[in-house]
């Protein structure tokens, strides 16, 4: 297998002096990419409105939240920075009562579905949303519901996330006892206007997000391979997110993987993982726990598109992305940053960019860099970028 390491890490704690040739070198390349792949992006902007994507299922109202660490005022406080130092503060309470203000700082429209289609609208593809939202959707969609080219609610309540964030992660807790009424059947009942399957027929790509908050998801896939996806002409790429399943079965595990021959059927088919799904995966599989190096990052999606047997799996942290198919593997350095404005949803803005570049045939490189820098993009500024915006970031990561 040619594994092909892309390395775009600029070493910003040297000197001067102390850089080497190679070193040197390394750096022009690295910005030789992102200005060329910026100038390709502006070229190719007019395409990606004939670009037509349609995901499903999940919509969730996010509260994205603070905890205080300590109250200076009635406008002004200091956060807890991170989870190690609230792990310590919950660590301490045990046997006792403990109090902690939180601050809940807005509401948004939350669920990988609905930030997957955020990220691509806002790049200028058409997207088609059938998910969580609500019938008719509830009034936190509509900035969203306006991007798309049509959005279905299937009458279902959207789910609900408390996100709590820190400058090293986020922690969420869902509730999601609603989800539970998303079955075959009332699948069924919603697929019946064929609405679905007219925005499947258009298609180029199809994403199918949050597996493991719904409890008849994987029911409900078989349903939609042999009424759906079966019936369509053309092979559009399938973009599958499963959303952390630390909490579900080995049975239900192993039932999910039987599924996916079924979306290879119907065309090329990529699993999109972050650590810790991937994680879920390598003790499955008794492969060992995916490391953040760069070498680690490459021989787990290596190892888990083996096993999977899928065309290709991608795997993205916060410093480094890495994508497996067949014949290759790829590396690229995320946009690291350290303070960001919101960091939940980042992961769906990451795989937005990726599946633009798989839209666009792009190399597996320019694919990770893409989606890198939608989620460098979305954490800094605390919204999906535009493609314009974006080609600039590119540009500035390159003088940076």
């Amino acid at each position: 297998m040619i594994l092909r390491l892309l390395r775009l890490v600029k070493h910003q704690h040297k000197s001067e002096k102390s850089t080497s040739r190679m070193d040197q070198k390394n750096l022009m390349d690295h910005r030789q990419v992102l200005e060329a792949l910026a100038r390709a992006l502006r070229a190719r902007g007019a395409e990606l409105g004939r670009l037509e994507v349609v995901a499903g299922f999940d919509a969730f109202v996010d509260e994205l939240i603070s905890v205080v660490g300590e109250r200076r005022g009635s406008a002004e406080f200091t956060p807890i920075r991170d989870i190690a130092a609230f792990g310590k503060i919950i660590l301490a309470s045990a046997g006792h009562s403990s109090l902690r203000e939180i601050v809940v700082h807005r509401q948004d429209a939350g669920g990988c579905t609905v930030n997957l289609l955020d990220g691509l609208a806002a790049l200028g593809l058409s997207c088609s949303a059938f998910a969580t939202l609500g019938e008719p959707p509830l009034a936190c969609f509509a900035s969203f519901a306006a991007r798309c080219r049509e959005v279905h609610g299937w009458g279902l309540e959207p789910g609900r996330t408390l996100c709590f964030e820190f400058a090293d992660g986020k922690l969420m807790f869902s509730a999601i006892s609603q989800l539970a009424a998303f079955n075959p059947e009332s699948l069924r009942a919603c697929l019946a206007d064929g609405s679905y399957l007219a925005a499947c027929r258009r298609a180029q790509l199809v994403a199918l997000t949050n597996w493991t908050l719904f409890p008849h998801m994987t029911a409900c896939w078989k349903l939609l391979q042999q009424e759906v996806y079966s019936r369509l002409d053309h092979r559009p790429w399938f973009f599958l997110d499963l959303v952390d399943p630390t909490g579900r079965s080995e049975a239900d595990l192993r039932a999910l993987i039987e599924t996916l021959p079924g979306f290879a059927a119907a065309g090329p088919t990529v699993l999109g993982l972050n650590l810790q799904e991937a994680s879920v995966f390598c003790r499955l599989f008794g492969l060992p726990a995916p490391q953040q190096t760069e070498a680690a990052l490459l021989e787990t999606a290596v190892a888990l598109r083996a096993r999977l047997e899928l065309g290709q799996v991608v795997l993205h942290t916060a410093r480094f992305a890495a994508v497996a198919e067949p014949t290759r593997a790829s590396l690229a350095a995320s946009f690291h940053c350290a303070n960001p404005m919101k960091s939940t949803g980042a992961g769906d803005r990451f795989n937005a960019g990726f599946c633009l570049g798989l839209l666009l045939d792009l190399p597996s490189e320019e694919r990770l860099l893409i989606g890198s820098a939608v989620a460098g993009c979305f954490v800094r500024a605390a919204r999906s970028p535009s493609l314009s915006e974006l080609a600039s970031f590119l540009e500035e990561q390159a003088r940076a």
